[in-house]
């Protein structure tokens, strides 16, 4: 953040990338629903330490238009791109097949979306399906987050880096990989997080937390998972799926300043 800050004495880590747009250290905020004053406050409190926000599940189709292309146009002012979550891609597709897609890609344009996430969380697609969906919304005037990885079950982290491969070769921009991939019973997952790293461009993977909404989630486990993946990857590891009351305390977490505390301990006076 440019703006003046408080205890500004005190350093904050070189390593952490502190303006945006950013190319590292992307926080997306998934919005369950929240109220224009709500997103007003968060973010003039915390507008500068967040890039992405989801409209998450099929949360969209329930606003008023007026309320959903202010919220939109809110985001947009404050630097942080809003975009449809893959749930409610799923759906579209579950209920309507292919013929709907691309009704659904036009008005989510016309609306002023610019982004979509396309995952298959609750409907699996294969390699040429995941592909197809992909290049179809580009062709329509979108970009594509693509996810792979399951919310409550291991994968192989071959079939991850695969699939992730599959996105990124359709014209996806960023692959959401699913934090639970990575993390087993409070302990890193380090070889799957090696692979990520020797294959995959990082900079384009964004890691996405888990939540309580998700059968035997608990909050104390996602926040174990944020200090895991910082300690693990870094103070600009993208992070998604973050609360819009949480972004603060992630931006803390980031620079040392909150519960994993400070890296190194320097020779006192």
């Amino acid at each position: 953040m440019t703006e003046r800050q408080p205890f500004s004495f005190i350093e904050l880590p070189a390593a952490r990338s502190a303006t945006k747009p950013r190319r590292f250290g992307l926080t997306m905020m998934a919005d369950w629903g929240i109220g224009l004053g709500h997103q007003r406050d968060v973010l003039e409190l915390a507008g500068g330490y967040v890039d992405f926000a989801k409209i998450v599940t099929g949360a969209a189709r329930l606003y008023r238009r007026e309320h959903l292309e202010a919220k939109l146009e809110a985001y947009r002012q404050a630097q942080v791109r809003p975009f449809i979550g893959g749930q409610f891609h799923e759906y579209v597709f579950a209920e309507g097949g292919w013929q709907a897609l691309i009704p659904f890609y036009r008005e989510a344009v016309a609306l002023g979306f610019d982004t979509i996430e396309i995952s298959d969380n609750c409907l699996p697609l294969d390699d040429d399906e995941r592909a197809r969906q992909i290049r179809m919304a580009i062709d329509n005037g979108l970009k594509v987050f693509g996810e792979v990885g399951s919310k409550d079950a291991k994968s192989d982290i071959a079939d991850l880096v695969r699939q992730a491969h599959v996105c990124f070769e359709a014209g996806a921009e960023y692959v959401l990989v699913e934090a639970a991939e990575l993390v087993e019973e409070g302990v890193i997952r380090e070889a799957s997080i090696v692979r990520l790293q020797r294959e995959l461009d990082l900079s384009r993977v964004m890691i996405e937390l888990p939540g309580p909404w998700i059968s035997g989630t608990t909050l104390s486990q996602v926040e174990d998972m944020k200090k895991l993946l910082v300690q693990a990857l870094g103070p600009d590891v993208n992070l998604a799926n973050l609360k819009p009351d949480d972004l603060i305390a992630m931006e803390a977490l980031r620079t040392g300043l909150g519960v994993v505390g400070p890296k190194t301990r320097k020779e006192l006076a």
